[in-house]
């Protein structure tokens, strides 16, 4: 998809109200940014916050929710391997859910994606990814975004946000039930049907 579409579409969802900017404006952030095949279109953290960003996500004609546990989702903030351009839109190219890595610990993930020349997505990045196409969220076939952490202190919290399809149980609520989820594990646990996402080069840099 072309970032003018890619732009289009985030209007269409709402994106600028969110972040307080008129239509004209959010379009003039993707100006310079080079339509290049594979390039999938960020929205900084700084421009809208994930835990707003969650909720312009659809899927199964459900919106996007952050678990109600999680209202520190806005502490979480890139790992230090993890940079993100200085600007209000940017590219990241070559996404992937990473579902090979499905039932790895976060602990083997990270430095198998270093060592394939790539990054882990933040959760910025992954609902960014998401809202261009939904359908990259499946049944089973759901990611962490491991870029994310929240520190505290001088150490590591051990949550890792990650982004799945509610089953409408519990305290998600029945109303909920598939809708995208956004939520997190424990780093080290291992899950099924958890994927680690991750991309190629962030331009620009």
């Amino acid at each position: 998809m072309s970032i003018t579409a890619q732009v289009q579409r985030l209007i269409q969802l709402g994106a600028p109200e969110l972040a307080g900017i008129s239509g004209a404006e959010f379009t003039a952030y993707a100006d310079g940014l080079p339509d290049q095949p594979g390039a999938l279109l960020v929205i900084h953290t700084s421009l809208i916050p994930a835990a707003k960003l969650a909720t312009v996500l659809w899927l199964n004609g459900r919106p996007g929710f952050v678990v109600i546990d999680l209202t520190d989702l806005g502490q979480f903030e890139p790992i230090k391997t993890v940079t993100i351009p200085d600007r209000p839109l940017y590219l990241l190219h070559d996404v992937e859910r990473g579902e090979k890595m499905s039932n790895w610990s976060h602990k083997e993930a990270l430095p198998a994606i270093g060592e394939r020349g790539r990054t882990p997505l933040t959760i910025n990045e992954g609902i960014s990814w998401l809202l261009q196409d939904p359908a990259k969220l499946e049944p089973n076939r759901c990611f962490m975004t491991i870029g994310s952490r929240k520190m505290n202190g001088s150490t590591l919290d051990a949550r890792t946000p990650a982004i799945w399809i509610s089953g409408g149980t519990g305290r998600d609520g029945k109303h909920n039930r598939g809708a995208p989820k956004v939520g997190w594990c424990w780093a080290g646990n291992r899950h099924t049907w958890l994927g680690f996402a991750s991309g190629g080069s962030r331009i620009p840099i």
